[in-house]
């Protein structure tokens, strides 16, 4: 049987996640994995021809623990006699300026903050230490939320200069390799917060499939990835082979112009990324399934009632025999261009957008019998639910 090494070693030329030479660090937060993933690296940096530069650690200020955290980073690092980059970020304060939640927030920022170092270090990669058993727990929590092939791909081996060479490794063979070098790490205790959904599914979830369904599900759902993955790279090539004839963008990549013949004559999973991909591309905002077959419903001829909507970034109209989508661009008063948002409504309810200074409430009430349109008076306005589509 191949050694531990010997199998991400080949892993790493299988899916050809560093150049020959490249100059990799790693993202070290102190816990388990991404231990195991330095030392393993360190390990075998000369016979996979790359550069082992050193371990990247950014501080989120979240937990008491956090400042011995860096403490322990940093003393790996001295003795493996390494580089350490260590890098400090409010991650609540972010989520709390951004309204979004803070695993959001953390994952933007150290994201963010492994561009700058590659940048300023001339790093090639940067490996995390993400495992098959969070693959398997990414493919659930898409799977419950809704997804299609791509979303189903779950974490990719490579993406830009971001490396997983552990992403074909289970947890237990990480705790095995630490323990036969007796090599100590951090627990980071919000992992038991079952508060968060990954921790659900981690810790609920995922044994429950073990126990009810399959011991090896893990492992199943993890190839099914694989699969999906496979199969989203095929649509993806198809999408960039059609969509050439069937969207034109202007020099400026503010608007786009979209053949509804030719989209139409498309099956419909293309059809669907090539409406993805031409909004999302104008708009710079992730699109959900709901506003892709909007877009559908309004490309389906003109000449019916719905010939313009607006989504999420941008504006589509009718224009001749062609859909135009057009970036939306929003204007402060001071002049400057405003921040693109997007909240959902719930009915009764009310939503705060810190971008417009504003809070939005909605409740049911009586609409008087002449009124037919909707009317609006000091702050507030009038709309027949009748006259509503499902979101807001």
């Amino acid at each position: 049987m191949a050694s531990f090494q010997d199998r991400v070693l080949r892993l790493i030329h299988q899916d050809q996640l560093i150049p020959k030479g490249g100059r990799v660090m790693v993202a070290l937060s102190g816990g388990a994995d991404s231990v195991a993933l330095t030392l393993l690296l360190h390990e075998i940096a000369s016979a996979a021809d790359f550069v082992f530069v050193g371990i990247a650690h950014l501080n989120h200020q979240l937990r008491r623990a956090a400042d011995a955290d860096e403490r322990f980073c940093r003393e790996l690092a001295e003795r493996l006699s390494v580089a350490v980059e260590v890098g400090r970020v409010d991650v609540q304060a972010v989520a709390d300026r951004e309204r979004i939640s803070i695993e959001q927030a953390g994952h933007r920022e150290r994201y963010a903050w492994f561009d700058q170092v590659a940048n300023r270090l001339g790093i090639q990669r940067i490996a995390t230490a993400h495992t098959r058993h969070d693959q398997s727990e990414t493919y659930l929590m898409r799977l419950i939320r809704g997804a299609g092939p791509e979303g189903l791909a779950g974490i990719r081996p490579r993406s830009g200069l971001v490396i997983r060479p552990f992403l074909h490794v289970s947890r237990q063979e990480l705790r095995m390799y630490l323990a036969e070098r007796r090599q100590s790490f951090r627990e980071d205790e919000s992992n038991q917060n079952l508060r968060i959904t990954r921790n659900r599914v981690r810790h609920e979830l995922i044994p429950f499939l073990e126990a009810k369904f399959s011991p090896s599900i893990v492992d199943v759902l993890a190839r099914t990835a694989a699969i999906a993955r496979g199969d989203a790279e095929w649509i993806d090539e198809a999408v960039r082979r059609v969509s050439a004839g069937i969207v034109t963008y202007a020099p400026d990549g503010q608007s786009a112009e979209v053949d509804v013949l030719a989209l139409g004559s498309q099956p419909i999973a293309l059809a669907r990324r090539c409406a993805r991909q031409a909004l999302e591309n104008v708009s710079h905002r992730a699109l959900g399934f709901e506003h892709i077959e909007r877009f559908l419903k309004l490309a389906a001829g003109p000449g019916s009632q719905l010939t313009e909507a607006d989504f999420p970034g941008c504006r589509v109209e009718w224009h001749g025999s062609h859909l135009i989508v057009r970036r939306a661009v929003g204007r402060s008063r001071a002049g400057r261009e405003m921040p693109r948002f997007s909240y959902e409504l719930r009915i009764p309810g009310e939503v705060r957008v810190p971008e417009a200074g504003m809070a939005i409430s909605v409740r049911r009430g009586t609409l008087k019998a002449h009124s037919k349109q909707m009317t609006g008076r000091a702050g507030t306005v009038t709309v027949a639910a009748d006259q509503l589509s499902d979101e807001l």
